[in-house]
């Protein structure tokens, strides 16, 4: 088997290095790549947004299948380009696509199937509604621009003067373009996050190991929102008991939705959850792998990801069965200093690859070039160390131990990736 691999951060890394393991594949390359990837597959430049570009390359390559991980080429109907021409892609059509693409489409769509999330305050396509709104809601609030905004279009608030300044930001200063043309404003909500995929042939699905994820920049949650900082993976995270209400509310009525409404889905499917004292709520959707979720993910893969991602690229996931490494595994990012306003490019990267467990540790690349055999940065998100152990204790002191040896001037990251919130609260300033 022959794959190309569509995108160039981290998670694109990481699904490269999974999919060498399979002994069913032959050749990888990947578009546009980073310097990272460039050591594992062949890399070729492409403009992700370019949909026929990409339908070109597949097919001069002579790819078998398709994996695309950034969720812009699927929005702008990647998925529907390479069906028409008979190429094999893993990844919604277009109009699935609108799940992630546009949070108004999606709220509605979970009302439409009765599926839990939180309530909404308003739909507005003008700011001076917006503000009017402000005056009614009940705090905290959360504000969400429609379109894609990298993981940046969101603000959870308790603060009317910060959410008066994220809606001008949003809708009068067009910071995300055409992405703000519209805001939803819903109810904030209490509990723990928890990132729920799954990969489905429309029809059949296989879950991935859960996830939790850290979107705030810096420590404690505080910062603005990136497109996340880090993320872990344990047996313990998600009890059977919760995971058959979040299958049962949440996941089977998610894909029997889609059917009724007559929109096929092939590809991963993201629940982004808050788990409420009421039960498992849905915060968003994303059309494809998370990222940093992935890294945490697939060092604990336990199966072939080849021919898994094959068989629901063509319908036929049927009865596949999935395995997980018992255990835990962590990534953290390290990002570049001015991330994700304005992050500094450029800075040479030293220290890789001193690792006292090099068999448990993975340096994922999301923002790299080479040259001459020096990596520098090209990015906010620069790398993402992931490591493996019996604990959760052991994956982390092995993933800060990576961490503490890489040199990017200015370059910084959470060190509280890991823990429990009391205990995160308590490492402050350390």
């Amino acid at each position: 088997m022959k794959i190309l691999v569509i995108g160039g951060g981290g998670r694109e890394h990481a699904l490269v290095w999974k999919l060498r393991q399979s002994s069913s594949v032959e050749k990888i390359w990947c578009a546009p790549g980073n310097g990272g990837i460039s050591r594992d597959a062949e890399c070729y430049p492409l403009d992700v947004g370019d949909v026929k570009a990409a339908a070109d390359l597949a097919r001069r390559l002579g790819a078998d299948l398709t994996i695309v991980g950034p969720e812009l080429p699927l929005v702008n109907g990647i998925s529907d380009e390479f069906a028409s021409r008979g190429l094999t892609i893993l990844g919604p059509t277009k109009q699935a696509a609108q799940l992630e693409g546009s949070k108004v489409f999606a709220k509605k769509f979970l009302e439409r199937h009765s599926i839990p999330t939180a309530p909404v305050c308003g739909i507005f396509d003008n700011a001076v509604d917006a503000y009017a709104e402000l005056c009614a809601v009940d705090w905290p609030l959360v504000i969400k621009a429609d379109g894609l905004c990298a993981g940046k279009g969101v603000l959870v608030t308790s603060s009317p003067d910060d959410a008066t300044e994220f809606i001008n930001k949003v809708m009068e200063q067009r910071e995300f373009g055409e992405a703000g043309r519209q805001v939803l404003l819903e109810e904030g909500l209490k509990g723990e996050e928890l990132s729920y995929i799954i990969l489905t042939d429309g029809k059949d699905f296989v879950a991935m190991a859960p996830t939790r994820d850290y979107k705030p920049a810096y420590d404690n949650d505080e910062g603005p929102n990136t497109g996340g900082m880090g993320a872990y993976s344990t047996d313990s995270l998600l009890s059977p008991e919760s995971e058959k209400v979040i299958l049962e509310k949440i996941v089977r009525p998610t894909l029997k939705g889609l059917e009724g409404d007559g929109i096929p889905y092939r590809g991963f499917l993201y629940f982004g959850l808050m788990m409420t004292a009421e039960g498992p709520k849905v915060l968003e959707f994303n059309c494809r792998l998370g990222d940093p979720e992935t890294e945490a993910i697939l060092p604990r893969a336990d199966f072939d990801l080849a021919q898994c991602c094959l068989s629901a690229a063509k319908g036929k996931l049927g009865d596949f069965q999935v395995a997980w490494k018992p255990g835990a595994s962590l990534c953290v990012v390290l990002a570049s200093e001015g991330y994700p306003a304005n992050p500094k490019t450029g800075k040479p990267i030293s220290g890789l690859g001193e690792s006292r467990a090099p068999t448990q540790i993975v340096v994922f690349h999301a923002a790299t070039r080479l040259e001459k055999d020096t990596y520098y940065t090209s990015g906010g998100r620069v790398l993402e160390i992931s490591a493996r152990g019996a604990t959760l204790e052991e994956a982390r002191e092995l993933c800060y131990d990576v961490l503490s040896n890489v040199a990017i001037e200015g370059a910084f990251y959470r060190k509280d990736i890991g823990q429990p919130k009391a205990s995160r609260a308590a490492s402050d300033g350390n």
